[in-house]
């Protein structure tokens, strides 16, 4: 609901939720967008906007900007209280969940329609879900779960009704999978360990030591890798100085502002409208690659997209239901940090 004070309009949790949800459903286009951007712009015959250098010098900037942030969290007393063991497990996630899936989900964009990555990357959910109930003991209800098993059989479609395409790669039984299909897919498994381990070693962490850790363990962690495996010189055009403006807008607005809506709403809204918001995300994500990157859905993206979000509903149901008897408790902004969809790095 929408209040007004002495200090003039308060925005609602919704309108920040649904702010951040319309930026993190467009990082991924936006992503292919500025790459293609580069390809208009090359310097010496290369990309300066690569997927590796938007993934190396965004992490750099939104570093930066989240430090800028959160500088008020990062005092000596209050570093002093976290357990050694907290700082291993803030590693593990850091460098899951801000290295390894954003490597994998740039390297599906680079050879996969975005469309794609949106909706096979659905697969969080129910799997976030499994491990929650298995690992965590979480209660949940029957439409819950049937919204899981449908959301996976809608991703299962969008991996197995693929178009012919240079991509494709055999499988056993004869099957074949799109290599971009398989990446996002192993992300999707990857991000959702991260996320179990959130939850269960990083309750009582700050959330702005959390961010700007996780960021800074996640790009030394990627550039050293990058380093070891491709030498220095994938990183030549690292000092573009076209590189680092659009670096400095993508980090701006994909990652602050839209961790700031996010978390900003999380404080205002409760579980079942955080739940709602982020149905949002496929359906602005695969409006954005239409808009911005002209993606016209194939069939199996149709198919596999209408099947998801008959779970997405689903689901929507169940965790309404379940929050009626919890209706007092809102999310943690940890337990949520991850329920928005790929932010872009």
């Amino acid at each position: 609901m929408q209040t007004t004070t002495k200090s003039g309009f308060q925005p609602s949790g919704r309108l920040y939720l649904l702010l951040a949800i319309a930026i993190f459903g467009a990082a991924n286009a936006v992503t292919r967008k500025l790459t293609e951007l580069g390809e208009l712009n090359l310097i010496d015959g290369r990309n300066p906007i690569s997927f590796c250098n938007v993934l190396f010098i965004g992490n750099l900037c939104a570093l930066i900007l989240l430090a800028i942030t959160y500088s008020r969290e990062w005092r000596k007393p209050l570093l002093q209280q976290i357990k050694w063991q907290s700082w291993l497990s803030m590693a593990v996630v850091a460098i899951l969940g801000a290295a390894i899936v954003p490597t994998l989900i740039f390297t599906a964009l680079a050879i996969t329609p975005v469309t794609n990555v949106i909706l096979i990357s659905q697969i969080d959910t129910p799997l976030v879900l499994a491990l929650s109930v298995w690992v965590l003991g979480d209660r949940v209800n029957k439409w819950v779960v049937a919204g899981a098993v449908v959301s996976f059989i809608g991703v299962a479609l969008t991996v197995l009704i693929q178009p012919p395409g240079t991509e494709m790669m055999s499988m056993s039984m004869g099957m074949a999978v799109g290599r971009g299909a398989l990446l996002t897919l192993i992300a999707a498994v990857i991000k959702a360990v991260a996320n179990l381990v959130s939850k269960i070693s990083l309750r009582e962490i700050p959330l702005g030591i959390f961010s700007v850790f996780r960021m800074f363990i996640g790009t030394v962690f990627f550039f050293g890798a990058t380093l070891i495996l491709y030498g220095p010189e994938h990183f030549m055009d690292v000092g573009s100085p076209f590189l680092w403006q659009w670096m400095l807008f993508y980090a701006a607005i994909i990652v602050v502002a839209g961790q700031t809506f996010w978390f900003n709403g999380l404080k205002r809204s409760t579980a079942s409208e955080v739940s709602f918001a982020t149905a949002f995300n496929p359906i602005i994500g695969i409006l954005s690659a239409f808009i911005l990157l002209g993606e016209i859905p194939t069939f199996g993206q149709y198919l596999g997209g209408v099947v998801i979000l008959g779970g997405v509903v689903l689901n929507q149901i169940g965790v309404q239901r379940l929050n009626l008897s919890r209706s007092s408790q809102k999310p943690s902004d940890k337990e949520m940090s991850e329920s928005g969809g790929f932010k872009g790095i």
